[in-house]
């Protein structure tokens, strides 16, 4: 079985999700298609069918985070030791040596990156790019519009 990685935060988020999805909108659905049936010929009840459509994909929600949250590796960057090098859950400030752009990422799972908060995913190509390096070291990535260098100003544990 492969291991998910997630940070606490991010297992965290999953959790409330499952919750919600199990013990609101799955209640929800079940309700709207019983008003549905109510109405009579299900045969072109197009809310019956919509419902029916919603069902589905929350059943699936649940099933596919119950197996992420089986296989999850949770790692609390606050207790990780490696030494000053990027690692899962890493945040790094990063300097770009063509624009002189900062930007501060940390390094998460697939399922809880947000580029807007500044949490990037450990299989994006910065991430990978960055996975083993230092501060003051420069690592190249192959971006949409060309290769980028981006310097590492300092890495955290936090």
């Amino acid at each position: 079985m492969v291991t998910i990685p997630l940070t606490r935060r991010g297992a965290e988020m999953l959790k409330s999700e499952l919750q919600r999805l199990k013990s609101v909108e799955r209640h929800a659905v079940i309700q709207a298609i019983a008003e549905a049936r109510a109405q009579g010929d299900l045969s072109e009840n197009a809310e019956y069918e919509a419902a029916k459509d919603k069902q589905g994909f929350i059943e699936g929600r649940i099933k596919e985070l119950e197996s992420k949250l089986a296989a999850a590796q949770v790692i609390d960057p606050s207790g990780l030791d490696a030494g000053g090098k990027v690692v899962f859950g890493a945040t790094v400030d990063l300097e770009d040596e063509g624009s002189g752009t900062k930007v501060t990422y940390q390094i998460v799972g697939d399922d809880e990156a947000d580029l807007k908060l500044g949490l990037i995913s450990i299989s994006s190509p910065i991430a990978r790019a960055l996975i083993g390096k230092e501060a003051g070291d420069v690592a190249e990535v192959q971006a949409p519009g060309g290769v980028r260098h981006w310097e590492i100003v300092d890495v955290r544990y936090a």
